[in-house]
């Protein structure tokens, strides 16, 4: 692998991290917010709802930027590369 793979594949998982950590930041505030909005109501909690919906979203982005799975990993990127290439090559 290459100087410059290396760099697109670290460029590439920076920018997965980066999308992670905006996620979880606003994930955090918008709970911070509703937390706010339902405490002032008074009409009952109901603010654990939308925190466990979309606290299910950020778990599973969290699996899919720290564990690999081999779904749709950089294996199965190269996996998938090689087999169109021999495709197009017997054709």
């Amino acid at each position: 692998m290459g100087q410059d793979e290396r760099y697109k594949r670290a460029k590439q998982r920076v920018e997965a991290l980066r999308g992670f950590y905006g996620h979880v930041t606003t994930y955090v505030v918008v709970m911070v917010i509703l937390f706010f909005i339902d405490l002032a109501s008074g009409e009952g909690w109901w603010v654990y709802w939308p925190a466990m919906g979309w606290g299910i979203a950020i778990v599973i982005h969290a699996a899919n930027t720290f564990v690999n799975f081999g779904l749709f990993g950089s294996g199965w990127e190269e996996r998938k590369i090689r087999e169109i290439m021999e495709k197009e090559q017997e054709e």
